[in-house]
């Protein structure tokens, strides 16, 4: 057996999940797969894996921590999700809610008054930061301490051991996690929240309409409502050969381009990880090539 394959098949032994998510397979691999001969990614840490059988597809720095950006807003949405909160409750965005660190921007001023629903939407599609910072502050009693301290709970749960939060929503990048980890969230969010596995897989998330006053010089005012739509920050979820069941993406400088799914290939559903990318095209190259790879995979066995 060869070194490679043995080091693949230690690395199974090494990921499997606890009772709550489903194994990893203890034999990923056929003992001939030497990924890096096979599929070059530009993406620093790479994992795809078969959620019907468990068995690791393609395996790269996989144990590798990394700042994971704004891929922590899937573990905020299951922590809020795990709280039933009434979703039709109104939040308002406030000043503890903007970015001070990062200084992104944001599609909400400071006083919107949005329902938990709304705020979940624009945190999983948008990857709007205030809406994440805005469940966190909100929804325990302790405040974002607490909130953050349930999200380090829930992974050390799922058996995420490589896996750290300081935020809700990323921008910090102490936020870490490896490849192997964030693949047992993914699954997990599939398996047990419905409600984050229709909101992360549309392409866009519409609002409603806004009202303005639209005014021409010499004109009467005119009142119009304007519909107010947002794009899924993975521009996958748009693409009609792509069958994604759930997402989410995220970038800061020290996290690169990241991105994780849920999605069906071949017939076979399977959670796709990939971090670190130089950009957002080498991040959409290497997922594009990892779905030709596992089908090309998938074929040869059939």
């Amino acid at each position: 057996m060869s070194r490679v394959a043995l080091l693949m098949i230690g690395l199974a032994s090494v990921l499997a999940f606890p009772v709550q998510a489903r194994e990893f397979s203890a034999h990923p691999i056929p003992v001939s797969y030497t990924p890096q001969d096979e599929l070059r990614l530009s993406s620093m840490a790479s994992m795809v894996f078969d959620q019907n059988t468990g068995q690791i597809l393609f395996a790269k720095n996989a144990e590798m921590e990394t700042p994971i950006a704004s891929i922590t807003k899937l573990m905020t949405a299951m922590v809020f999700l795990d709280q039933h909160p009434d979703m039709s409750d109104r939040i308002k965005v406030t000043e503890a809610d903007v970015d001070r660190l990062k200084h992104s921007s944001s599609h909400l001023p400071v006083g919107t008054s949005l329902t938990r629903k709304q705020m979940l939407n624009m945190a999983l599609v948008a990857s709007e930061n205030r809406a994440a910072s805005a469940l966190g502050r909100t929804t325990l009693e302790g405040g974002k301490a607490a909130f953050v301290a349930a999200m380090n709970q829930k992974a050390r749960a799922l058996g995420m051991m490589h896996t750290h939060f300081v935020d809700p929503t990323g921008l910090n990048p102490e936020n870490v996690s490896t490849a192997a980890d964030l693949a047992k969230m993914v699954n997990y969010a599939y398996e047990h929240y419905p409600e984050i596995r229709k909101v992360a897989s549309q392409g866009y998330y519409d609002m409603g309409t806004r009202r303005v006053v639209l005014k021409k010089r010499h004109h009467r005012r005119h009142v119009a409502y304007i519909p107010v739509q947002y794009r899924n920050t993975n521009v996958l979820t748009r693409e009609h050969n792509w069958d994604i069941g759930l997402s989410k993406t995220g970038f800061i400088n020290e996290a690169g381009h990241c991105v994780v799914m849920q999605t069906r290939i071949a017939e076979r559903d399977v959670v796709m990880v990939l971090l670190d990318a130089p950009n957002n095209w080498d991040r959409l190259r290497d997922a594009d090539h990892l779905r030709d790879w596992v089908e090309s995979y998938f074929n040869k066995r059939t």
